[in-house]
């Protein structure tokens, strides 16, 4: 069986995007993240205006409206949640990979090289956390699978391959990193084909690298086509968003002769 034949396969219905390869083990960063084994992984659309905190029963009645099977809940999948309509969603394929990405930055998280000298950091940490609870029509949400069995910190570091990846497309496509509320499941076939390493130089990694970049472009596309809405140009244009301004103290680590011993 090929790699394309036994992909990680998708189907939409009723607001949900459901991506499922039996007994995957998948690893999330959403908000009911971390390691599990289970057939299905899910991306659910949200209203406008939403504001549900009971995030395990609002899943579950999204799975159970859409007509998934009741017992995929219970399975303990990871689901994430974004306020981009899941028609917009757009999947890749590379060899061993596939993902599925919903893209739109009406909440982009701005990282700025030279942030401003007179910031308040205290104030601008403050104000990010604050900021980042608040509702919007954003969100990128990438779901990725590989049909390699991926050895513990390799499936671990293709979370950090995705996020680069989604951050470099970004900021070519909208100037901005990321937005407040990205999140990012990976998965692997733990009966595949081993693999100890996932960086870029690898061959999960560069198709991983290949696969986000263009399913959260053409997602980003489908997202602002034949619609009013366009990217914001900056963060004051955007309706909801932040910029980090605030400076870090950079120091270097001490020689073991030099260091003190901390005081408890």
């Amino acid at each position: 069986m090929t790699d394309a034949e036994s992909a990680y396969r998708a189907i939409r219905r009723d607001g949900v995007l459901q991506v499922s390869r039996p007994d995957t083990e998948w690893l999330s960063t959403g908000w009911n993240g971390g390691r599990c084994t289970a057939d299905c992984a899910y991306n659910v659309s949200v209203p406008e205006g939403w504001e549900r905190t009971d995030l395990d029963a609002y899943v579950n009645e999204r799975l159970e409206r859409a007509g998934f099977e009741p017992t995929a809940a219970d399975s303990t999948g990871p689901a994430l949640l974004t306020g981009v309509d899941i028609d917009d969603a757009r999947g890749a394929r590379c060899g061993p990979v596939t993902a599925y990405a919903t893209a739109g930055v009406s909440n982009p998280a701005a990282l700025p090289m030279e942030p401003g000298a007179d910031t308040d950091s205290d104030e601008a940490v403050g104000d990010t956390v604050e900021t980042e609870l608040e509702p919007g029509r954003g969100t990128v949400n990438v779901i990725v699978g590989t049909t390699r069995a991926l050895a513990p910190g390799a499936l671990a570091n293709l979370i950090a391959v995705v996020a680069e990846a989604k951050a470099a497309t970004l900021l070519s496509e909208t100037g901005f990193p990321g937005t407040t509320t990205d999140a990012v499941v990976v998965g692997h076939d733990p009966a595949g084909q081993p693999a100890d390493f996932s960086g870029s130089g690898t061959a999960v990694g560069a198709a991983t690298r290949a696969c986000v970049r263009d399913a959260v472009r053409a997602s980003l596309r489908a997202h602002y086509t034949d619609t009013e809405m366009t990217p914001p140009a900056s963060v004051a244009d955007a309706t909801y968003g932040v910029s980090t301004d605030a400076c870090a103290e950079v120091f270097r680590p001490p020689l073991a002769d030099e260091a003190v011993e901390p005081e408890y």
